[in-house]
């Protein structure tokens, strides 16, 4: 909880913390002097002095308005105050899930939990601070009224109070509980949602509503525990807001018989109906709910959001070489395993390609060795590091990934092609975009320094784009998951090539035989074991490559008339992907 107090504090620390301070002083003197008023306006009439009876109530009705103009200005002051937090909190929601390749729950972070802290702290930021200026202002008032009348009103005050605090420990735990289960059921529920077609068309519904109901379940157990401690907030309230006012009217002839008049206990029970109890109740509510939100919420924010400083992973790499023990990993505790027990050396300058059927690891295996997923058993090492624990900035200066759906920004296409290596040369850059072959897209779009937008490009102008980007990174292992299966397979030989003279490491994740031809070893995956080898040596110990191969293999050409376009590469490999549907 301190973390998370820290992090309040250093933001009321800003200047419009100190304005906001200042504005709430206007905002004391209405409190102080409503008792004051209502007392000596009650002796007044009673004394039958009506003028001097109004003109009280009058001053009473002036302190509130320039108490007025207090609250305003302190609405004003309270975004300027608010909104640099949030910027900070996005920001560090973005960067841990940058930092640990994981979605889902920072999805959740970032749409609700960023929003219930800033509101959450808003209104703290407002309640606090009307508490302080509340109780400063009846306690002023009490004393000035009647030392007496404040003596036995303020303490079981401060009683009630406390209590209300020690309540917050209880209802802490049951918090963290409550925003645990809402991300569990954020992410069942992305899940069930993301697969309703499949669910429907293969009678899953079942399934879907009990991988659902669960979280469901569990959150409204957790929503039942926080009433159970609102109930004891409501006993801690009738301390401090009700116990005062029982005491003072069981007093009231013992005091009026040392002298304090009619009006003055009065103005007693006015500052307690008016003052104390609403301010107390304000406040409880907005520790007992707001308050713990905050802390939780925040502290939830920052242990999956902070990106650790280097040192605390281990050495930097020393080189790239990429090496798996016993590598086992399974998407769930009591999900088959996609990838058991898998050794793999991939030596620093080797070319490797992947192949298998869809499904069975290719991606999952791309993701463990640059460190987006880390292994259920065994071990994944980078230059003799686990990448894993390696900082972003290391990370990404040893190994570049480009998965499938390549990412492009609104920006110019130098941006877009220089982010990983912004300290390329304008040389570098037309050298990177002709080795790739991007040069006639790039001369299309209008040259480096248009501007683009993804939506204007298809995938395989992206893909294009994201090669080369990959290609100007000074990472030394580059790693293509299906990165060219929308090109054709002649910018795609270009591309693979471009990689594989590049310096450094390649590991293809194969669509084509093409590409796993171009490889100097091949690692094929079938669910139960892995075979590495060449493409002569694997065409007679593997059964499936052998098989991938003659799936994939070009049939005979097919004589289409008197323009022979059979004949024409490119029209054959057209020919080729309209005929057949490769297996990723």
């Amino acid at each position: 909880m301190k973390r998370e107090l820290r992090v309040g504090v250093a933001a009321v620390r800003r200047r419009p913390a100190l304005l906001l301070a200042a504005w709430s002083v206007p905002e004391i003197l209405p409190t102080a002097c409503y008792g004051l008023a209502v007392a000596h306006a009650t002796d007044a009439f009673l004394a039958g002095r009506t003028e001097r009876g109004l003109a009280w109530l009058s001053g009473l009705v002036a302190a509130a308005l320039f108490g007025a103009l207090g609250a305003r200005w302190v609405y004003r002051l309270l975004g300027e105050l608010v909104e640099p937090l949030r910027d900070e909190l996005v920001r560090k929601v973005v960067a841990g899930a940058l930092r640990n390749a994981q979605a889902d729950g920072a999805l959740a972070r970032l749409n609700r939990q960023v929003e219930i802290v800033r509101d959450t702290f808003a209104g703290l930021v407002l309640v606090v601070r009307s508490f302080v200026v509340t109780v400063i202002g009846v306690v002023t008032g009490l004393l000035s009224l009647s030392p007496l009348v404040a003596a036995l009103v303020v303490p079981p005050f401060l009683l009630g109070f406390l209590a209300s605090l020690g309540v917050l420990g209880l209802a802490a735990a049951r918090v963290r509980a409550s925003l645990q289960a809402d991300e569990e059921l954020a992410t069942s529920a992305g899940m069930a949602f993301a697969g309703v077609r499949d669910l429907t068309a293969s009678g899953g519904e079942e399934f879907a509503a009990g991988l659902v109901g669960k979280p469901i379940e569990a959150q409204a157990a957790a929503e039942r525990s926080l009433a159970k401690v609102a109930a004891l907030r409501k006993l801690c309230f009738a301390i401090g807001g009700w116990l005062p006012l029982v005491i003072l009217l069981a007093a009231a002839p013992w005091l009026i018989g040392r002298g304090v008049s009619t009006g003055t206990l009065l103005g007693g029970m006015t500052y307690v109906l008016l003052g104390l109890q609403p301010a107390l109740n304000t406040v409880m509510s907005a520790l007992g709910d707001s308050g713990l939100r905050y802390v939780v919420t925040l502290g939830r924010i920052l242990d999956t959001s902070d990106v650790p400083e280097y040192g605390q992973g281990g050495r930097l790499p020393s080189g790239h070489d990429v090496r798996l023990r016993q590598v086992s990993f399974a998407y769930g505790p009591h999900a088959e395993p996609v990838l058991r027990n898998l050794d793999l050396v991939v030596p620093e300058g080797d070319h490797l390609a992947v192949v298998g059927p869809s499904g069975i690891g290719k991606s999952t295996l791309a993701g463990l060795i640059c460190g987006l997923l880390q292994p259920t058993e065994g071990e994944v090492s980078l230059g003799g590091v686990q990448p894993a624990v390696l900082p972003a900035s290391e990370l990404a200066d040893s190994r570049v990934v480009i998965p499938q759906e390549a990412y492009v920004f609104t920006g110019t296409v130098r941006e877009n092609l220089s982010y990983l290596n912004q300290d390329a040369t304008a040389a570098e850059l037309d050298q990177a975009i002709e080795a790739v072959g991007a040069s006639r897209l790039v001369r299309r779009v209008g040259g480096p320094a248009a501007m683009i937008r993804p939506s204007q490009l298809s995938a395989g102008e992206r893909q294009l784009l994201a090669l080369t980007r990959a290609y100007l990174s000074p990472a030394p292992l580059a790693v293509l998951d299906e990165a060219t299966c929308y090109l054709d397979p002649e910018v795609e030989r270009v591309a693979e090539e471009a990689f594989a003279a590049r310096p450094g490491s390649l590991i293809v994740i194969a669509h084509r035989v093409s590409s796993a031809l171009r490889a100097r070893r091949i690692l094929v995956l079938d669910g139960s074991h892995a075979i590495l080898g060449s493409h002569q040596t694997l065409l007679t110990e593997s059964a499936l490559y052998a098989e991938l191969v003659g799936h994939w293999a070009l049939p005979a050409p097919v004589e289409t008339g008197p323009d022979q376009v059979s004949r024409d590469p490119l029209r054959r490999d057209q020919l080729r992907r309209d005929q057949i549907q490769p297996a990723s």
